[in-house]
């Protein structure tokens, strides 16, 4: 809606992994809306549109006749252009909507878009605007569950103490569940865990069938696949390339594969930053850390899913492996913006290694943010941050309740410590503002 009234608007490229639910949400938006005229291009008629016809004039007119719309309501008029990927002319006809056609709203969007990174097809430079669609957020789960007082309390800052545990049990079935949105449609009206397994299986087999169009040649594809599968297995971790996935591959075809499938959005590659001070620029000669797509894929294909059904603290589970996950899988969805990422800060010195889990961008400042199992746990990762950096405010997420609390580092610095429960992982930078200067 923001993009829909501004007066800066260009044609919008909609990013996004297969099944995160762009097709939908566009013809959702459609409904805003005198007219909507919708291309799929993966269809011959509609893919003929862009190959007949060189000026977007005639484009124009032949898309709004043949869909029976007025053209002097291209003011109020809805083009969407889906499967973009397949027609390299329609891509290169963006910049002339844009030049020619400001008026008319243009979104474009495709389950490979993708691909066209990888293959030298680029997108108009300054011509186009981007934004990502990820998977489910937590408050959009509870959205789809029909649980509006949970969203009520959800939004309220801090969480009524009365709404705890109803909201830990959410977060915990949306933890297992997983953030793909047929996965969430079909959880929340049937409330069958065991039913949606060949859901997953669906996704995984289009997931692998897109190596062919990603690759380059057979070999490629093979590694792309063994890279799609490992990912899950590996998520949550710091890797190596060389080897990846306890394979014979060499850092060279696991780095490229690995880099083709963050292109896709099915997986993340996290790199630490070493530095307590702005620019904190990510170290890419250090090992990443993995971020597939969607925990509830990653219980799937790791088979944890059993274990967390009833868990009272995500953190207890695995190592952590699937609170840290979840995290990192919303403080992502809470953004849209194409250059979005998450951030992590590391410390290697000989008997004096440390880790923060993640740095999250506030007011000029990296707030230090570790999910820890309990209250008490230790923060000395966090400790070595503060004591290294002029940030005097940290974040811990954990099963438990909102609280501000005054610390002191092990070398004596004081800083404050904010203690959420990791269901507010998607709101920190709201839960930041009212909190940081209390």
């Amino acid at each position: 809606m923001e993009w829909k009234v501004s007066p800066f608007r260009k044609p919008l490229v909609l990013r996004g992994a297969r099944q995160t639910g762009k097709t939908c949400a566009v013809n959702a938006f459609s409904e805003n809306y005198r007219q909507f005229i919708s291309l799929n291009l993966e269809k011959k008629d509609d893919r003929n549109l862009f190959l007949r016809h060189s000026s977007v004039s005639d484009l124009l007119q032949a898309a709004f006749l043949r869909a029976g719309k007025d053209f002097s309501l291209r003011r109020e008029t809805l083009v969407f252009i889906d499967e973009i990927q397949t027609t390299r002319e329609a891509v290169e006809m963006l910049r002339y909507f844009y030049e020619e056609y400001p008026e008319i709203h243009v979104v474009a969007a495709g389950s490979l878009l993708e691909t066209l990174f990888c293959k030298g097809i680029s997108f108009p430079v300054g011509r186009v605007e981007y934004r990502v669609l990820r998977p489910v957020s937590f408050r959009e789960f509870l959205e789809a569950a029909g649980e509006k007082d949970s969203v009520e309390a959800l939004e309220q800052t801090p969480p009524p103490d009365f709404a705890l545990g109803h909201l830990f049990n959410m977060f915990h079935a949306y933890s297992l569940v997983g953030g793909m949105p047929e996965i969430v449609a079909r959880y929340v009206s049937t409330g069958d865990l065991t039913g949606l397994g060949i859901v997953y299986d669906s996704f995984l087999a289009s997931f692998y069938d897109d190596a062919e169009k990603y690759a380059r040649n057979e070999t490629q594809t093979h590694i792309i696949r063994h890279c799609i599968r490992s990912s899950f297995f590996e998520a949550g971790t710091r890797i190596k390339f060389h080897g990846f996935g306890a394979s014979q591959y060499g850092s060279r075809e696991i780095g490229e594969a690995l880099r083709i499938l963050e292109k896709a959005l099915l997986i993340n590659l996290v790199y630490p930053t070493t530095q307590t001070s702005a620019p904190f620029v990510p170290d890419i000669k250090k090992s990443p850390r993995l971020q597939s797509l969607d925990t509830g894929l990653l219980n799937f294909v790791c088979g944890l899913r059993g274990d967390l059904i009833g868990a009272e603290d995500l953190n207890a589970q695995y190592g952590g492996k699937v609170a840290e996950h979840i995290v990192g899988q919303e403080i992502l969805a809470s953004g849209f913006e194409a250059a979005s990422s998450l951030r992590f800060w590391t410390r290697d010195k000989a008997q004096s290694n440390a880790e923060v889990d993640f740095l999250f961008p506030f007011d000029g400042m990296m707030i230090p943010v570790e999910v820890k199992s309990g209250k008490n746990g230790r923060l000395r990762s966090i400790h070595q941050f503060i004591d290294n950096s002029d940030c005097d405010f940290a974040v811990r997420l954990y099963a438990g309740p909102a609280a501000l609390e005054n610390q002191k580092t092990i070398a004596g610095k004081p800083f404050r410590l904010l203690n959420l429960p990791y269901f507010l992982a998607g709101f920190l930078r709201r839960q930041l503002e009212f909190y940081i200067n209390l």
